[in-house]
């Protein structure tokens, strides 16, 4: 499958605008000010509601129109049922979790299908930064210092590999953020990528 990006659209948006089918059903986990979730209903007529946990982000929603629920995705949704959505959305939030190996089998069972993106910190800067320095990187992925970040579960690539392989989950379609460009996911070229974004089921 072939991806275009578009000028001033984040490229994991981009890229699940182009895996979600039209009409389909999405549950955007996480989902900030909407932005994503609001093109998917306006573009391609998805029906739509995101979760997201920070007030203001919440209110953003809102002036956007995107149908949203103030909820703590630690604390799951058993309020929704199984397989509910033909989609669900984890855009760089499974390493701000408290439970991530939660909220990942959480994202299967809502969904028939799982997207979800997240920094690689076995990115070679990163590495090569923390190894030089001596102190937690701060990269355009990574931005944060270590005592105000969110992301309280750095993983890698192949960390999470391991996990999906741990968990039975199969990965449909993988892509990499190498150097300004999106390629097909290839674990030898881990290191290279600074962002990775999978679509995954179960087996």
């Amino acid at each position: 499958m072939e991806f275009s990006l578009q000028q001033n659209i984040r490229w994991d948006h981009q890229i699940i605008f182009d895996l979600v089918g039209e009409g389909a059903s999405v549950l955007d986990l996480g989902c900030g000010n909407g932005e994503l979730l609001k093109r998917l209903i306006v573009q391609k007529n998805v029906w739509g509601i995101g979760v997201e946990r920070n007030m203001e982000r919440v209110a953003g929603c809102i002036e956007n129109g995107v149908p949203v629920y103030h909820a703590d995705l630690d604390h799951g949704l058993p309020q929704l049922p199984d397989q509910f959505f033909d989609y669900v959305i984890l855009e760089k939030t499974l390493q701000a979790v408290a439970s991530p190996m939660g909220l990942l089998d959480e994202m299967l069972r809502l969904g028939k299908t799982g997207i979800i993106s997240f920094p690689n910190f076995g990115y070679k800067e990163v590495v090569e930064s923390f190894v030089q320095s001596q102190r937690m990187p701060r990269t355009e992925a990574l931005p944060y210092n270590w005592y105000d970040t969110p992301n309280i579960h750095l993983f890698t690539a192949r960390d999470f590999l391991d996990l999906v392989e741990e968990k039975n989950i199969k990965i449909e379609i993988g892509v990499s953020w190498i150097s300004g460009k999106v390629v097909p996911f290839k674990e030898e070229e881990s290191g290279e990528a600074e962002e990775i974004l999978f679509m995954i089921s179960r087996r």
